[in-house]
C-alpha cells in the first residue's frame, strides 16, 4: 500500500441511512476512489448531532433498520479492505435507529442502587450484542465526562453522575460490557466535558480549572480506565488553557493535550479517535480544506471522525506526515481492524431483536433505580384514600394517555375535592434547553397545586429538571423514575401499590 492508501484507513467519514442516491453514491465514490478505513452511520442529516427532537416530519423512517443492513452491505462489497462500521449509540442503537432497543440513559444508570457496575456491564453487554449482529464493529461510547455543571447544554443525562470516582467506574463497565460482546468502544469526552456551559455542536468551550483540579475530577476516569487497559479514547472539542500553556486550542487538534497528556504523562497506549470533525467548535478554523484534518492527525490522533474534506485531508497528512509517523497509525487501525473482526466481513441480514428478553431487562433495571428521592409514601393511607375516592391524579406533558395512568386504573376524583394528589410528570425533553421543554404555565400550576395540598410527584424524566418544579419540600413525597419506558410505568404503579 502506498502512503495516501494507508492514511486512508484513518478516516471514519459519516454516512447517512437516510438521504439521498446521490449522496449514498458520494460515498461509494469515497470508498472506491480514497479508499477510506470506515465509516460512522448518522440517522439523517436533520438529526446527526445526538437526538431525534427535531427531526423533520416529512421523513420516512418506517424502516431504519432494514436501510442501515442494507447500506453496510453496498458499502462493504465496495471496499478493498474491509470497513470499520462505527455509530454513536450511547443508549442503544435506538439513540440513531427507530423500532430497536433503547437502554436507560447513562444518568438513570447512575442512580442504580444495587450492583451498580454489574448491571452497567450487563446494559453495555447487551448493547454491543445489538450492534455486533447489525455489522457495527465500534460503538463510540460511553461518556467518561463527570457532570457536575447541572447546566451543561450537551452532556446532562449522557453522563454517569457528578462523582468522578462512580463515573470512573461505570464508564469502565459499560466499555467491558461492550468489550465482552465483541465489539469496540470509547471513553469520551478526554479532557472532561462536564462542567462545561457551551455545546461544541455550536462552539467552543473553555474550561477553566487548574491541572491539580483536573486530575481530581475530570481526568479522573480517564486515568481509571487507562489503568485497566481501555484500547481507545475519543478527544472531544473544548478548550483547556491550564493544560495547552494558556491557549485556548481545542482538546481534539493540540499535540499538548494528545500526545504530551494523554500518550506521554497518563500512558495511554491505545488508539485516539477524534469527535466530528464537522463540529463548529473545529470545522471553522482552518479556510484551507484539508488543514482541520492533518491538525488532529499532527495532535495524535489516529481515527479521523465525520470528517467533510477526506481528499483533502489525505492529502495534507501525506505531504506533512513522515512515512514513520504513518506507518504507527496504520499499523494501530489494521490492528484494530483484526482485533473486532473487522477482516472477516461477511454479508449480513437484519437480525431478530429479542424484545421479550430486553423488556425483563428493562423491568429488572428499573426496580433497582426507581427511587424516592423526597419524603416517603404512606401505601396503606394512600389505599384508604383511594377507596374513600379521596384521592386526586393529574398528568402533565403527554401527548397520549400513558400506561401509567391506565395501569392505576382507580376512580380519582377532581383535584379541588381530593385531600391528596398524584401528580405524574413526563418531562418533553431529555436535554435543558427551554427549561428541559416544560410550559412555565403548566409549572407555576404545579408548584400552586404542591402548596395547596398533599401531592405526591412522581418524575418520569431527567431528575436535572426537577429543580423547575419549585421546592421539594413543597411536596409529600418525590419519586424520580428517570424514563418513562412501560416498564418503568409498571414498576411505578408496584411502588404506589395503590390496589
Amino acid at each position: 500500500m502506498n502512503k495516501n492508501q494507508k492514511i486512508a484507513q484513518c478516516f471514519s467519514p459519516a454516512a447517512f441511512i437516510h438521504d439521498s442516491e446521490e449522496n449514498y453514491q458520494a460515498i461509494e465514490k469515497l470508498i472506491q476512489e480514497q479508499e477510506i478505513g470506515g465509516l460512522t452511520f448518522f440517522h439523517s442529516r436533520h438529526s446527526a448531532a445526538a437526538n431525534f427532537e427535531k427531526r423533520a416530519e416529512t421523513l420516512d423512517v418506517s424502516d431504519t433498520f432494514e436501510k442501515l443492513i442494507k447500506l453496510i452491505n453496498r458499502y462493504q462489497k465496495l471496499s478493498k479492505i474491509p470497513l470499520l462500521i462505527s455509530i454513536d449509540g450511547e443508549y442503544g442503537l435506538a439513540m440513531r435507529i427507530e423500532k430497536t432497543p433503547q437502554y436507560p440513559f447513562a444518568i438513570t444508570l447512575g442512580a442504580l442502587k444495587k450492583d451498580a457496575e454489574k448491571w452497567v456491564e450487563e446494559v453495555g453487554y447487551r448493547m454491543g450484542m445489538d450492534m455486533k449482529r447489525s455489522g457495527i464493529h465500534l460503538n463510540l461510547a460511553p461518556c467518561a465526562d463527570v457532570n457536575t455543571n447541572p447546566n451543561n447544554p450537551v452532556i446532562g443525562y449522557r453522563s454517569f453522575g457528578d462523582d468522578a470516582e462512580k463515573v470512573a467506574k461505570l464508564s469502565f463497565a459499560a466499555y467491558s460490557g461492550m468489550k465482552k460482546a465483541g465489539i469496540g468502544a470509547c471513553l469520551k469526552h478526554f479532557p472532561g466535558h462536564g462542567d462545561t456551559a457551551v455545546d461544541s455542536h455550536l462552539g467552543l468551550p473553555i474550561l477553566h480549572k487548574s491541572k491539580e483540579e483536573l486530575e481530581a475530577e475530570e481526568l479522573l476516569p480517564f486515568q481509571y480506565g487507562i489503568h485497566r487497559g481501555v484500547e481507545m479514547i475519543m478527544v472531544g472539542h473544548l478548550a483547556v488553557p491550564a493544560l495547552t500553556g494558556g491557549k485556548d486550542i481545542p482538546a481534539s487538534i493540540s499535540r499538548e493535550l494528545i500526545t504530551d497528556l494523554l500518550k506521554g504523562e497518563m500512558g495511554f497506549k491505545g488508539l485516539v479517535i477524534s469527535d466530528a470533525l464537522n463540529m463548529k467548535a473545529v470545522a471553522n478554523l482552518y479556510q484551507e480544506p484539508g488543514e482541520l484534518e492533518w491538525q488532529a492527525f499532527q495532535a495524535g490522533n489516529d481515527i479521523l471522525c465525520f470528517s467533510d474534506h477526506v481528499a483533502d485531508g489525505i492529502e495534507k497528512i501525506s505531504v506533512n506526515a513522515s512515512n514513520e509517523e504513518v506507518d504507527v497509525v496504520f499499523g494501530k487501525v489494521m490492528e484494530l481492524k483484526k482485533r473486532l473482526g473487522v477482516m472477516d466481513y461477511k454479508p449480513i441480514e437484519v437480525p431478530a431483536l429479542n424484545w421479550d428478553q430486553h423488556s425483563r431487562l428493562q423491568k429488572e433495571l428499573a426496580e433497582n433505580y426507581v427511587s424516592v428521592i423526597w419524603g416517603e409514601i404512606n401505601q396503606a393511607k394512600l389505599q384508604a384514600l383511594s377507596k374513600a375516592g379521596k384521592l386526586g391524579y393529574k398528568e402533565f406533558f403527554t401527548q397520549t394517555a400513558s400506561h401509567f395512568s391506565q395501569n392505576l386504573n382507580l376512580d380519582f376524583c377532581a383535584i379541588e375535592k381530593a385531600e391528596k394528589v398524584i401528580l405524574a410528570l413526563f418531562v418533553p425533553s431529555h436535554k435543558p434547553l427551554n427549561q428541559f421543554g416544560m410550559d412555565q404555565d403548566v409549572l407555576d400550576e404545579i408548584k400552586a397545586l404542591a402548596k395547596s395540598k398533599p401531592c405526591i410527584l412522581v418524575h418520569f424524566g431527567n431528575p436535572l429538571a426537577i429543580k423547575y418544579l419549585g421546592n421539594q419540600e413543597d411536596y409529600e413525597a418525590v419519586i424520580c423514575a428517570y424514563q418513562r419506558f412501560e416498564e418503568v410505568q409498571e414498576v411505578m404503579v408496584k411502588t404506589l401499590k395503590l390496589f
